[in-house]
């Protein structure tokens, strides 16, 4: 049994949204074929589909049976931008000659009419223009006949031939015309104009949505082409990126990106992981510490090893997720795709009733009020601001996520996430650091003996695998090189560690161990021991023999952030609840120091995902935000999951929008984000249907009764041009947006 592959591959030949649409089809009618998604801003289908059983060379001949291809290279993206550039380059010149051919035209139907062949030099320039620089609109709409599907380029082949075909039959008979009492007219500068206008508004759309993807070529550019490798003799050597290989050692000079992920062997630097992370402020780094690719070296130079290469980096991964992300669909453009698939043939429909209607009646003229009202529906439908209109806004938005360091790994939680009524906490690893600390150091020893006590400390706590120790020796820092005998060391689970140093017995542990061992403690540090643990710090006692020589507070600090982000969330109306697997005790003090309203302490994993689903039962909208593996039930159960970046792998695979940097605050920019998509989502959606459903009734000439008023062809096709346009600026909009 083969599990389900998911694929992204390139798709080339859309233009417009039914485009998309007739691939999706194909390819969801294909063999092993589980799911498919084909986004047309971004020009990529999503498949997912079972690996013995697909063809996918057999799926490319059935897509270009279609009029279109799939790249099935493995530098597919690159053939796409390649194609993406000579296809733009094209379009410019097709543009520019069409525009250059076509206002002749128009000065001669308006002004010089009256010059001798004035209708044969129309005929030559309109015929040239259609047929070369119009002729990829014919191609496609023929394929898409002999497949039984209608897309764009078949009202736009329609609306031309239909006017040159009117035209042409008007010069060669006009006797048709003026045996019924009617003046033969030509429309050749109709077609003509509305494919420079057309090609002007696709030329236009092209840039547009090539702004929507910069976030992808941002963080693809953030990787250097070559690295300098350190060889075993100790030589240098300059090799390409794709190379290294993991342990590998690494120079990393001043002002360069760092290649891959790897930890430092030598040096030291300051780091700015501002791509990677969204904080501004450089990182330190030296010795032991880690670095990842795409983030730039300060005023050091440093030697790492390679751990993470190619496609494993951090880097690598959030590529691939926001290219996921921007291809997916969030559920407001299902309802649009249904639109998009049936709008075509509407439009033809709507077309011929319109030439219907006017010649029953047209009275006078009714022939050519026929023509000019099909001619112009035709022209104005625009499927392509619908099909633009929710994809555009999600690729925006997601691209603006990942420059601030919010991953959004689908459109449905990107839309959704602004409808949060409720935010779940995770206390360790979301709200504190999630790594112990020594947040008190009182003495009692004298001060002439406190640094030899410090030592003996380090010793003792060296021993111990616990994680308040870890915390002990960091602060303490190494022995030195002083000879200091430690003998009989004892570690004695959940009380402490006792070791014999130079023949003297030393205590670190809790105050039942103290008592244990008859050490005395005064009222006076039973107070301070009662004041620290009531701010949720661990304690730990130091003594020699039955004298107490200090006493230590060990804490999971609280994030700097970690508060100012939870008053930010409360005051825009979302209920802040913290769980924690933690005591009440703890719990209570982190809630007051961070200002949570609520929280439940002792809460294991299951409890955890039972309590959001008994939040959703009520009706809210719940979202979950933790770090590690026991938050993972609950992430799956929320609507909205959202992962503190450096936490587990797990977290991070169940979540559908990951916080790099682990700073709460991006959380209430994620929810921002949320609304401001989703607000420029509708507005596309609206003026695309607002435009659709004004357009369309005028073309076919509504107004005329009335104002007297009949819609040029050439107008419509300058309206239909420049909506699509409009839709994709008001998406690039969301990244000039600060969240």
């Amino acid at each position: 049994m083969h599990a389900n592959v998911t694929k992204r591959i390139p798709v080339t030949g859309l233009s417009c949204a039914s485009c998309a649409l007739n691939v999706e089809q194909l390819l969801k009618q294909q063999q092993g074929v589980a799911s498919a998604s084909v986004n047309y801003a971004n020009s990529c289908a999503t498949l997912e589909f079972v690996p013995g059983k697909t063809d996918l060379k057999a799926i490319k001949a059935s897509v270009q049976a279609g009029g279109y291809d799939l790249l099935l290279e493995d530098n597919g993206e690159e053939l796409q931008d390649k194609h993406r550039r000579e296809h733009y380059k094209n379009l410019k010149l097709n543009t520019i000659l069409a525009a250059t051919l076509s206002a002749p035209l128009v000065y001669i139907s308006m002004f010089r009419m009256d010059m001798p062949y004035a209708n044969l030099v129309m005929f030559l320039l309109s015929t040239t223009v259609i047929a070369w620089f119009g002729r990829s609109f014919f191609v496609s709409a023929w394929k898409q006949t002999r497949q039984g599907k209608a897309n764009m380029d078949s009202l736009v082949s329609l609306s031309t031939g239909i006017a040159w075909i009117f035209s042409v039959f008007s010069i060669i008979f006009p006797q048709f015309w003026q045996s019924r009492g009617m003046e033969p007219h030509a429309y050749f500068e109709a077609p003509a104009v509305i494919i420079a206008f057309i090609l002007l508004g696709k030329l236009l759309e092209e840039r547009a949505k090539s702004g929507t993807s910069s976030a992808i070529r941002k963080l693809m550019g953030l990787q250097p082409a070559t690295v300098i490798v350190i060889k075993a003799d100790g030589t240098q050597q300059e090799i390409p990126l794709a190379g290294v290989l993991p342990g590998d050692h690494l120079l990393v000079k001043p002002g360069s990106r760092v290649p891959v992920d790897g930890e430092l062997i030598s040096g030291a630097s300051f780091v700015d992981e501002s791509t990677i992370t969204g904080e501004a402020m450089p990182t330190e780094k030296k010795a032991g510490y880690r670095v990842f690719a795409g983030t730039m070296n300060q005023k050091g130079s440093f030697v790492l090893r390679a751990e993470k290469v190619g496609g494993d980096t951090i880097l690598a991964q959030i590529i691939q997720m926001v290219q996921q992300a921007q291809g997916s669909k969030p559920p407001v453009q299902k309802l649009v795709d249904r639109i998009a698939g049936i709008f075509v043939p509407v439009v033809l429909m709507i077309s011929v009733l319109s030439f219907i209607l006017w010649m029953v009646v047209g009275g006078e003229g009714a022939f050519t009020h026929a023509i000019l009202a099909m001619v112009s529906v035709l022209v104005i439908a625009c499927p392509c601001a619908l099909g633009l209109a929710t994809p555009t806004a999600i690729m925006a938005g997601i691209g603006t996520g990942a420059e601030n360091g919010i991953l959004i790994k689908d459109a449905e939680c990107l839309e959704t996430a602004h409808r949060t009524d409720i935010l779940i906490l995770d206390k360790t690893g979301t709200i504190t650091l999630g790594k112990p600390a020594v947040a008190g150091f009182h003495w009692l020893a004298p001060p002439d003996s406190q640094a030899e006590l410090r030592k003996i400390l380090y010793l003792l706590e060296s021993g111990s695998e616990h994680p308040m120790a870890e915390a002990i020796t960091g602060f303490t820092g190494p022995a030195g090189d002083e000879e200091l005998s430690v003998s009989q060391f004892e570690s004695i689970t959940g009380k402490g560690v006792k070791a014999s140093v130079n023949g003297v017995v030393y205590l670190a542990g809790n105050l039942a161990m103290m008592r244990e061992h008859e050490v005395e403690v005064s009222e006076e540090l039973l107070a301070m021991a009662e004041t620290w643990q009531h701010n949720a710090r661990t304690l730990v006692f130091y003594a020699r023999s039955r004298e107490i020589l200090a006493l230590i507070a060990v804490a999971d600090q609280i994030k700097e952030t970690s508060a100012e982000a939870i008053s930010e969330l409360q005051k825009s109306g979302i209920q802040v609840i913290m769980l924690t697997g933690d005591n009440q005790h703890t719990a209570s003090a982190i809630a007051r120091q961070t200002g949570l309203r609520e929280f439940r302490a002792g809460m294991l994993p299951g409890e955890k995902a039972e309590f959001v689903a008994q939040l959703q039962k009520s009706g809210k909208i719940v979202a979950m935000a933790g770090d590690g593996i026991n938050d993972s039930q609950a992430l799956a159960q929320a609507d909205v999951s959202i992962a503190m970046g450096k936490g587990s792998d797990i977290a991070m695979d169940v979540a559908g929008i990951t916080i790099i940097s682990s700073d709460l605050k991006l959380i209430a920019k994620a929810f921002r984000l949320s609304e401001i998509t989703v607000k420029t989502i509708r507005q596309n959606l609206f003026w695309a249907f607002f435009y659709n459903l004004i357009g369309i009734p005028v073309a076919a000439g509504i107004l005329y009764p009335v104002w007297g008023f009949m819609l040029n062809p050439m107008i419509a096709g300058a309206a239909m041009a420049f909506s699509s346009v409009s839709v994709v600026s008001n998406s690039l909009r969301l990244k000039m947006r600060k969240i």
